[in-house]
């Protein structure tokens, strides 16, 4: 099945709106934050439409920036550009796609041909995700605005990337708050066949596009699996919330004495055994396990098992800072398990995606986490996102991913 991109014409998008905030309520959009939130607006001179290109000033009517507007979301304006010149057109969203992709071409080779070519925000994107699978691309839209040029930036990566088929796996949650529904569904080329195989690290993947978790695959975890990994010669692993197997992989590719991955997910699993037979490794030292991880860990421990290394990365325990106090508990208890669990001198690599927590906060959960565990800890070293999930110096926010490695003293 082959989608055709419609003809596209040199439309100059022009705002026809302004926006004029709230005295007091512009620091943070001169200071280059892309978002103002609807509290911050004091008028705007029309209606515009959800998507639209609007002009954003202070209250002493000196322009800040172009953005783009929804009256449904909380984060009302998502600003785009602060050079009053720069007229936010085709040409812009198409040289915007070109910066972000180029940025990441020393990335892909004969052992990576995976990545994150558009990270939203951090790109300067508001509310695009691109992920590059092998041949194919994944694409999350998360903003109206986006939704609105969505064929004008499905044609630049087509011009850019040559992809065999470009998949949306736009079933996301912040939709909702744009006003949009959720929509998945080939927007160009050939439907992505049951699995693509990728290359990470040197290793081989089968990653489901269109049921796998996310955009399917996590490459944010890319350069955390191979440190992890490091560690892991001739000890006995165990790997939570494994999903496809990226750290068991890493594991064994590093020459560790066994493996067992624990996920939910039966997909999840299946895809990880294929993942260990393709790679060549010996499945007689690995043991895959469907199951609750919490409730896995809690049977580890009554039988008394212990571990060298163990990995957990669970999903995101708090989507947004109200959710903290929970999540902190939540994070306390999961870590508390695998650090019993572990044999003196063992090592646990631990890892929050929230993007409510900060590092600090995080060691002193897992810290926390430690006292109740009566085990004594070192840190030994941070985790981080890697480069093609980079952290805008104006946007915070966009640093989500972070990790410890802990010794057990």
């Amino acid at each position: 099945m082959n989608v055709v991109i419609p003809s596209l014409v040199s439309t100059i998008f022009v705002p026809m709106i302004n926006i004029i905030l709230n005295k007091g309520k512009d620091k943070a959009a001169w200071q280059l934050h892309p978002w103002i939130f609807s509290g911050a607006i004091d008028k705007l001179d029309g209606k515009p439409q959800n998507g639209e290109l609007v002009t954003v000033f202070n209250s002493e009517n000196e322009f800040i920036a172009y953005g783009v507007y929804n009256e449904n979301s909380r984060v009302a304006v998502r600003l785009l550009e602060w050079h009053p010149d720069r007229k936010v057109d085709e040409m812009w969203w198409r040289n915007r796609v070109q910066r972000a992709v180029a940025l990441r071409t020393h990335l892909l080779n004969d052992q990576n041909n995976t990545a994150r070519l558009i990270f939203a925000e951090a790109d300067f994107l508001p509310g695009l995700i691109v992920d590059k699978y092998g041949d194919y691309l994944s694409i999350q839209v998360h903003s109206s605005g986006v939704e609105n040029v969505k064929d004008i930036i499905i044609d630049e990566l087509v011009k850019l990337i040559a992809p065999k088929g470009i998949y949306e796996r736009s079933d996301l949650k912040s939709r909702g708050h744009e006003g949009l529904l959720d929509t998945n569904g080939l927007l160009y080329g050939e439907l992505p066949p049951q699995f693509v195989e990728i290359i990470e690290n040197g290793i081989h993947y089968q990653v489901n596009i269109i049921e796998g978790q996310k955009s399917g695959f996590y490459c944010d975890q890319r350069e955390n699996r191979m440190l992890t990994a490091s560690y892991a010669k001739g000890k006995r692993v165990l790997d939570c919330f494994c999903y496809s197997g990226g750290f068991t992989l890493n594991a064994f590719k590093a020459g560790a004495a066994s493996v067992v991955s624990v996920d939910s997910s039966a997909l999840a699993i299946d895809t990880l055994v294929k993942n260990v037979i393709n790679n060549g490794f010996d499945a007689n030292q690995h043991s895959a396990i469907q199951s609750d991880v919490n409730k896995f860990l809690r049977e580890l421990g009554k039988q008394q098992e212990k571990f060298d290394l163990i990995i957990l990365d669970p999903p995101k325990y708090a989507p947004s800072r109200s959710s903290l106090e929970k999540a902190s508990r939540a994070y306390k208890d999961l870590n508390r398990r695998g650090l019993m669990l572990l044999e003196s001198g063992g090592l646990l690599a631990t890892f929050s995606c929230s993007g409510a927590m900060d590092i600090d906060t995080f060691k002193q959960v897992v810290a926390w986490a430690a006292l109740d565990a009566g085990r004594e800890i070192q840190f030994i070293r941070q985790f981080t996102q890697p480069e093609d999930h980079p952290i805008r110096a104006s946007f915070p926010e966009g640093e989500y991913l972070k990790g410890l490695l802990v010794r057990v003293v």
